[in-house]
């Protein structure tokens, strides 16, 4: 089953780097939302003045043509300095994630380290309170010309600006992990533009639109889908904080609101938590009536998530047709596939037990949320294991072709050429097709197998979604072998709500009634978990491989507390990994 998009639209610039020339004419720019809702606003020609700056800094720190910047910076102002001016240098910029999870400190060093080194950064860029911590993470990756503080892009006051060649590389985003490690995703100047290009056309987004996001700017959907996409058209786009979102969720439909935004996107569990924590209180005297396009990705699309959403708001006048599901991954440098806007907030209804023994879509009490057609200028095909494509109503591995797929894992050729077959990308994700829309069926690497059946671990963790007793879209189902058992087996480990008093045994007991009134399939262990104890990806994505891998070697703990002297003692380790690092000349 093949399916292909519009075709792909002229391109409107040789390469962002111009993108970012011509916006500096129009009078829009980003603006920055703290968490008391003050404001800080850069025109794009003020963002594009700031990454010139940056660029002849860079250069005179010792950055070359095709060098990499790692740049471990918040949603601030100065992460527009150091990636645009990584541009403007003909370098290319790697955002990684600032260390969010203070409690996994030793973790993040060792993970963050990692990624610097494969993505052979020479210079990693940071600020503040961030850079203070990154001593582990700058020790284990090595970069040559070290750590250096983004006031450094500001030193001089000459400017330079130097256009890169479509085919040159343009950025080294991680793919998310859920399954296996981050992998460097190496995307051209080229297929970012067309990125840029297909989403324009898919969201009819012009000038006239605000775009709104808290989405991390270190992640293809903040970074592509809102940062770069704004600057494309151009036009006015509003940044928060993903820490300030999470603490108070009110920011997020507030800026909608008072700036009359137009398009958004988000994962699912953010509109859940929306709809639980953001009082009428906040929204008095604000309508959420302009908004046009709520995008729903990063995860999959919970119908019954967008339908608390669009119940709650509707009397804060948004609109329920503006809730669209989409799909999309790093590897194709974010959009695949959209939802037709204005579609019913409602899936199909599938038979899980015939899916999951035979592959064939029937009808049933499963509800599967369509995520659409291709967008301009893709096409998917969905294929057997053995490589033959299947017809509407099967299972099938999910294939994507298009302009804007990655140039490769950077430094890994053997990942590559597993992933890119023919100038086809192998998602690893498995879906069907049903009336001409493509819906999702989990990743292949997450599959539970249970009397040899394929079940997506959704079908368990959705029943456990809004359980009393635990945190709302904490748990995870897996498959794995018990110690004597006779073949696979499904494993449940949750986590508790916190303050939750329920004793294990009770809690334990609700969730094996509740995944086995919802599947017919009981639970073969439960384990029970602290808050803050399943491991996840830098976008808060649950890593369901990684958890079962340290639930078996009995290494799944909790995040040490955070306290004021913890942070002290972390900082002052970091420091002493500095110089470490820079006696070694790195």
């Amino acid at each position: 089953m093949r399916l292909r998009g519009p075709p792909q639209p002229p391109p409107r610039h040789t390469t962002l780097v111009h993108a970012l020339a011509a916006a500096a004419a129009h009078p829009s720019g980003a603006t920055f939302l703290d968490l008391h809702e003050r404001e800080t606003s850069l025109p794009w020609s003020e963002v594009r003045a700031r990454a010139e700056r940056a660029a002849a800094n860079l250069v005179h720190l010792g950055i070359r043509r095709g060098d990499r910047v790692a740049i471990v910076l918040r949603t601030e102002p100065a992460f527009l300095d150091a990636f645009f001016g990584a541009w403007l240098a003909g370098a290319v910029p790697v955002p990684l994630y600032p260390p969010v999870r203070l409690g996994r400190l030793d973790a993040y060093a060792v993970d963050t380290g990692r990624m610097i080194q494969v993505a052979g950064a020479r210079l990693v860029v940071s600020a503040g309170g961030t850079r203070r911590l990154l001593g582990g993470a700058v020790e284990r990756g090595g970069p040559e010309l070290g750590c250096v503080d983004v006031s450094a892009l500001s030193a001089l006051p000459a400017r330079i600006a130097r256009e890169p060649e479509p085919d040159a590389l343009g950025l080294v985003q991680f793919s998310s992990g859920t399954t296996v490690d981050p992998k460097p995703v190496a995307l051209t100047h080229r297929a970012l533009a067309a990125m840029t290009d297909a989403l324009v056309a898919a969201t009819s987004a012009g000038p006239d639109d605000v775009l709104v996001s808290w989405l991390p700017l270190y992640h293809d959907m903040g970074l592509i889908g809102c940062l770069l996409a704004a600057m494309s058209y151009p036009g006015p786009l509003v940044l928060i904080p993903p820490e300030h979102f999470l603490t108070r969720p009110a920011l997020w439909l507030r800026a909608l609101a008072r700036r009359r935004g137009t398009i958004s996107a988000a994962p699912s569990f953010a509109y859940a938590y929306a709809a639980d924590r953001v009082q009428d209180a906040d929204l008095a005297g604000l309508s959420l009536a302009p908004v046009r396009l709520l995008l729903d990705g990063a995860e999959p699309v919970s119908a019954v998530a967008l339908r608390r959403f669009a119940e709650r708001f509707a009397p804060h006048g948004l609109d329920p047709r503006a809730l669209v599901p989409v799909y999309g991954l790093s590897e194709a440098a974010l959009a695949v596939t959209f939802a037709r806007p204005g579609g019913p907030l409602g899936g199909l209804g599938v038979d899980a037990a015939r899916l999951a023994s035979e592959g064939v879509v029937a009808p049933g009490g499963r509800e599967v949320m369509p995520v659409g057609t291709p967008v301009p200028g893709v096409e998917v095909e969905l294929r057997t294991e053995a490589g033959a494509p299947v017809g509407e109503g099967r299972i099938g591995r999910v294939f994507v072709r298009g302009p804007a797929l990655m140039r490769e894992y950077l430094g890994d050729p053997e990942a590559t050429a597993r992933a890119l077959r023919g100038g086809w990308l192998d998602t690893g994700d498995l879906g069907f097709v049903v009336d001409g829309a493509l819906h999702l069926h989990g990743r292949a690497r997450d599959l539970v197998i249970v009397r040899g059946a394929n079940h997506a671990p959704e079908e368990f963790e959705a029943p456990l979604a809004a359980l009393p007793g635990l945190r709302p879209g904490c748990a995870v189902a897996l498959g794995f072998e018990p110690e004597g058992g006779a073949g696979e087996a499904l494993l449940v480990l949750a986590e508790r709500a916190r303050d939750e008093e329920t004793p294990d045994g009770e809690l334990e007991a609700r969730v094996r009634r509740a995944v086995l009134a919802a599947t017919g399939i009981a639970p073969h262990t439960v384990r029970l978990l602290a808050p803050g104890t399943l491991p996840r990806t830098s976008s808060g994505k649950l890593r369901r491989a990684e958890a079962l891998r340290r639930f078996q070697a009995g290494t799944l703990t909790p995040p040490q507390p955070v306290s004021a002297i913890r942070l002290a003692l972390a900082a002052a380790r970091s420091q002493l990994a500095f110089g470490r690092s820079r006696r070694r000349g790195g």
